[in-house]
């Protein structure tokens, strides 16, 4: 079974456009490009990857597109346009001519209003997406689950991931276990309410430094149950994953957790959920 990795980074920091980067970080501040992937890829049999932004510029955007000419690897790109001036609407449209440009991220984690995404200003942004066929891949946490809820619904037609499971707290849980159920609760209604689909990565970085399978397992099962295996889609989170995990160990980890599935519904997981969703 070969294997699409539906979430991943290159990055060089002396570009200057990383603000949410800390500059003395060991694992991140540093960069990193294809050689460096080519590796871990080979040994498990990922030879298709979704080379995601990482910073709030459209030149970032241009720079992974870039990379993406040079590298049979990398099958699409997911960049970033500015939802606050209608006039990227254009740069969108240029965007999209290129063969790997697939979708857009607004990096909304890191924007301090949690209503951003209800802005009138802003609504253009989504509207474009369905007009072009293009992707919104929704990064947030729990606390934005209700909004996200509010927007997917109004945009029915809008193709949208949910990155990394919503961010779930899990390192939290066990001493706030209404945590858990209020991030599930969010997510079943976004699971039944709409057509999102959701990407199981990036969550040995909510863990633990000392995570176990049994940490992550709540929160893969009730995706897994709510979104069903053709609404799941892996990706890595390298090299963000580093901070926990090695490649290899969160691919490990990620088999083990799906282990009991058919290896049909495997499949779909760790290929065709995202072949089909960026239409690879």
């Amino acid at each position: 079974m070969y294997r699409i990795d539906a979430h991943q980074h290159y990055w060089d920091p002396a570009r200057g456009d990383y603000g949410w980067m800390p500059k003395d970080d060991e694992v991140l501040s540093r960069p990193y490009g294809p050689a460096d992937l080519r590796p871990e890829l080979a040994r498990h049999g990922v030879n298709k990857t979704v080379l995601v932004q990482a910073a709030p510029t459209v030149e970032e955007t241009e720079y992974l597109l870039g990379i993406a000419d040079a590298t049979p690897s990398v099958a699409a790109v997911v960049g970033w346009v500015d939802f606050e001036n209608a006039e990227h609407r254009k740069v969108l449209e240029r965007l999209a001519a290129h063969e790997k440009f697939v979708g857009v991220r607004p990096m909304i984690q890191d924007i301090e209003d949690d209503d951003w995404m209800l802005r009138e200003d802003v609504q253009w942004g989504f509207q474009a997406l369905i007009d072009l066929d293009l992707t919104l891949d929704a990064l947030g946490y729990p606390k934005h689950l209700k909004n996200f809820h509010a927007i997917f619904t109004k945009y029915a037609d809008l193709r949208v991931v949910i990155d990394h499971c919503m961010k779930p707290p899990i390192r939290d849980f066990g001493a706030h276990p209404e945590m858990f159920k209020d991030w599930a609760n969010g997510m079943t209604r976004i699971a039944e309410d709409t057509g999102a689909y959701c990407k199981f990565s990036g969550l040995v970085t909510e863990a633990n430094e000392d995570w176990s399978l049994d940490d992550l397992r709540p929160v893969t099962e009730h995706v897994l149950e709510k979104f069903g295996v053709n609404r799941v889609m892996w990706g890595s989170d390298w090299p963000v994953c580093r901070l926990r995990a090695s490649y290899d160990e969160w691919v490990e980890a990620s088999v083990e957790l799906t282990r009991h599935l058919p290896i049909a519904e495997r499949e779909e997981i760790f290929t065709g959920s995202a072949k089909r969703f960026y239409k690879l």
